[in-house]
């Protein structure tokens, strides 16, 4: 049975996050009983291209999402005690706003907690259920701009607007968090509120701890938008993603290119720089060749690359071909991506048909109550417990994409020990941008600093015959053994699945290659960049009269917590069955799923998404507007974003403008009107927002319940007086850096923790005796293989050690 079989879970949420949550519960084997209002889910409705959908008939995104669920109709007027009585027999409720149903004032989330006590109760809302905007009006776009997602990592060029990443995808994220958040829940025996805030979540998968980074460094981690150099380019048939993720790939790309003299190991500027000041012949040389020669070159020179994917060509890929990464829709027949994550011996659920609006109903009335086949999991609660509590997780992970998955392990109670070498520390100590001459330089990457806390340090050389020997000793004694490397990296120690079950029968090992343990691409380099491109991401963002823009954002921490759920089915299955279980969270299959409208679209209704700006199928108008600010650094360079997602919110603006003529023309009254004069309300609202402050904006358009946000730099998401109230930062302490701020959680509980970073990210090294004499070490034993370089405390290339 599937790890989450007889775990029962009603839904009353409308739109993608809670949709998505609520799918990855019914693909791990949970009862999905989805209850709406008789007028059904929005989503039910929608189509990004416009398709026409008949009636009675579903948009093919909602078949998706709503595979493998009950489906259940209830009205809000005359059918409340219905809906309760699911409820108490229900393990968890996934909540959001949007339907007359979830509104009613029983469905309260604090209601729902307080009537049942036993539930597991998810809200999933913009802001959070608490603090001075839990109010407030947002949509995916505006949420992006408080994130400082929209501006990101400089993304861009600074001719024109920033963009947003393109594809809702900030809404699939906060689904990903809910849901493991709602499994974890479950794991500590439930009886909480669960409050997640997705503009929380677009901060974790949009930015790359900017308000810890310009704490600890006095700069931000960008101040100016620039292209990223290759990046994506045009090739003599079509577009190619290239990137340099770090020096030696910048090296390596000069040599690919035949341009061994553009390589200065000296030269003060860093490898962006470098590559911008060569912008014109690296391009030449791109669209000199096909994308299939560049691709051969870059995959030899082991530099990161993929092609463009989009929904008309992503099925075709010859390694999404090879591992089957697609299949039908159940009931419609659409093409879909596969589930995030494989696992054996543990199973997920396989697709089943997505319900017609109300289908069940009757079978639920009929019962009046679930017919549940199992008893309710009974968990023994504590009001302190954390869910990971006596976990011992081996963390073999580097960068972002893995750390960020362990991390959310250490942050809910796992003792997390994370394996670096002294000849390779994780990757994240080097990208700061520290000069080599500081002392402790390696300990001063604000990256570093923010995915690591809770965790232990031990250095390991695992090219060391005495390194794999104790790492296999260390095996013996985890609960779950978690790496991201490419799968060759592992081959070469022989560290395999059966290599660890050899030696710890029931252990969980967690492998989080980019690309897959299979198919053509399944050793290429993997930077969040090329997951991007390959899965479409890149596809949707950026102009329409431009080459895409990298996001170089959302396929890291995407990976994370799609991997994260994956480790929560299998300690489900490993607690119901004892057997231990290989997941392969491959970073593109998660990418793959935020990314799944547009196969969808294109497959269902012959419609090719395209990127649009800052404009989008959600909202009309949606798009950036200039203040009349100068920023801190000194351009006019100030923005915000407005979205009109409904025809009511259309009235507030126009009342918020003081009801100009243009505005009051009827064809703009309905979006399908609107979105044909975009560029004339494009027009007016620049004018009007040209001559007012961002805050004197949003007050305004705030007051008449319309969508907006300033366009925040990400170093000053701190500021943001929603944050402050819910304590998403935490200061925190270092041994060698200044204490600073570091971002927690994108969700709180009614049963806490009240403090999350309990302990700063470990120094290299840090807990070696510590670690080492639980496995029966010496102190002799361990000064001997701190001599033989085996451990250290140091980087290689600059100390003593050479670990």
């Amino acid at each position: 049975m599937p790890p989450l079989d007889g775990f029962v879970v009603v839904d009353l949420s409308t739109g993608i996050a809670g949709a998505y949550c609520t799918k990855l519960l019914a693909d791990g084997g949970a009862n999905v009983v989805k209850v709406e209002p008789p007028e059904g889910d929005p989503l039910r409705r929608w189509s990004a291209s416009g398709a026409s959908i008949a009636p009675g008939e579903d948009g093919a995104l909602f078949s998706f999402l709503a595979c493998s669920k009950d489906g259940v109709v209830a009205d809000p007027e005359s059918e409340v005690d219905f809906v309760n009585a699911l409820l108490a027999d229900a393990d968890a409720v996934v909540w959001s706003r949007g339907s007359t149903l979830a509104e009613h004032p029983a469905f309260d989330p604090a209601v729902m907690h307080r009537a049942h006590p036993h539930l597991t109760v998810t809200a999933i809302t913009p802001f959070g259920l608490d603090g001075p905007w839990k109010d407030r009006p947002a949509t995916e776009f505006t949420l992006q701009a408080w994130s400082g997602g929209i501006v990101g990592l400089g993304r861009g060029s600074a001719d024109r607007a920033p963009v947003y990443v393109g594809g809702q995808v900030g809404d699939y994220v906060a689904g990903a968090y809910a849901s493991a958040a709602t499994i974890a829940s479950r794991m500590r025996g439930a009886a909480e509120l669960i409050d997640l805030s997705m503009l929380e979540s677009q901060i974790l998968g949009l930015t790359y701890y900017p308000v810890t980074y310009y704490e600890m460094l006095g700069r931000p981690w960008r101040d100016a938008r620039r292209l990223t150099v290759p990046g994506i380019a045009s090739a003599k048939d079509g577009l190619i993603d290239i990137g340099c993720g770090t020096a030696q790939q910048w090296f390596d790309l000069c040599a690919m290119t035949g341009h061994q003299d553009w390589i200065d190991e000296e030269s003060p500027l860093s490898i962006t720089e470098q590559a911008n000041e060569k912008s014109d012949e690296l391009y030449a040389w791109v669209e000199s060749q096909t994308v299939d020669e560049i691709r051969g070159l870059a995959t030899a020179f082991r530099i990161p690359n993929a092609p463009v994917a989009n929904g008309a060509n992503v099925e075709s890929l010859d390694h999404f071909q090879a591992r089957g990464s697609f299949t039908a829709n159940p009931r419609d027949g659409f093409s879909q991506p596969g589930p995030p994550y494989r696992m054996q011996p543990a199973r997920l659920r396989a697709p089943q048909p997505a319900p017609r609006l109300g289908e069940h109903t009757d079978k639920y009335r009929r019962n009046g109550r679930m017919g549940r086949d199992t008893p309710r999991i009974r968990t023994e609660t504590s009001v302190s417990a954390l869910p990971f509590e006596g976990l011992r997780v081996l963390d073999m992970t580097t960068f972002w994409a893995g750390p960020s998955c362990t991390h959310m392990l250490a942050m809910l109670g796992a003792e997390v020990i994370h394996i670096e070498s002294t000849r390779r520390p994780d990757g994240t100590r080097l990208i700061a941008g520290i000069p080599i001459t500081e002392d402790q330089w390696w300990e001063k990457s604000p990256i570093f600093s923010g995915l690591n806390t809770n965790k232990k340090g031990l250095t390991l050389n695992l090219q060391s015959a005495p390194g794999r020997e104790l790492l296999m000793r260390l095996i013996a004694t985890c609960d779950v053994i978690v790496e991201n490397f490419t799968p060759r990296v592992l081959d070469q120690i022989g560290l395999d699945f059966a290599a660890v079950q050899a030696v710890r029968p029931d252990a969980i090992m967690l492998r989080m290659p980019g690309f897959g343990l299979d198919g053509p691409w399944r050793d290429n380099p993997a930077f969040a960049y090329v997951i991007e491109a390959a899965s479409g991401i890149s596809w949707l963002t950026g102009y329409p009269d431009r080459n895409p823009y990298e996001p170089y954002s959302v396929g890291d921490p995407n990976a994370g917590v799609h991997a994260f759920n994956a480790l929560l089915l299998a300690l489900e299955h490993r607690r119901s069955t004892g057997q231990g279980v290989l997941i392969e969270a491959a970073m593109v299959d998660a990418a793959l799923n935020i990314a799944a409208e547009q196969v969808i679209e294109y497959s269902a209704y012959g419609a090719l998404l395209q990127r649009d700006g800052n404009r989008g199928p959600a909202a009309a108008p949606q798009n950036l507007y200039r203040t009349n600010e100068i920023d801190e650094f000194g351009r006019r360079d100030c923005w915000v974003a407005i979205a009109v997602a409904t025809d009511q919110q259309w009235v507030g603006l126009c009342d918020a403008l003081g009801r100009p003529d243009w505005a009051t023309d009827p064809a703009l009254t309905t979006a399908d009107g609107r979105r044909p004069h975009n560029d004339l309300i494009d027009e007016q609202l620049a004018a009007w927002c040209s001559e007012r402050t961002g805050d004197e904006i949003v007050g305004v358009l705030w007051e008449h319940a319309v969508p907006v946000a300033k366009v925040m730099q990400p170093h000053r998401q701190s500021e943001l007086p929603q944050l402050a109230a819910r304590g998403f930062f935490e200061v925190v302490a270092h041994p060698v850096n200044a204490t600073t701020k570091h971002s927690t959680l994108p969700f709180t509980s009614s049963r806490g923790p009240d403090r999350i970073h309990v302990q700063p990210a470990p120094l290299l090294g840090q807990h070696n005796h510590e670690v080492l004499s639980e496995l029966g070490l010496s102190d002799k034993d361990i000064d001997e293989l701190e001599s033989q370089g085996v451990i250290g405390t140091a980087p290689a290339m600059h100390g003593t050690t050479v670990g």
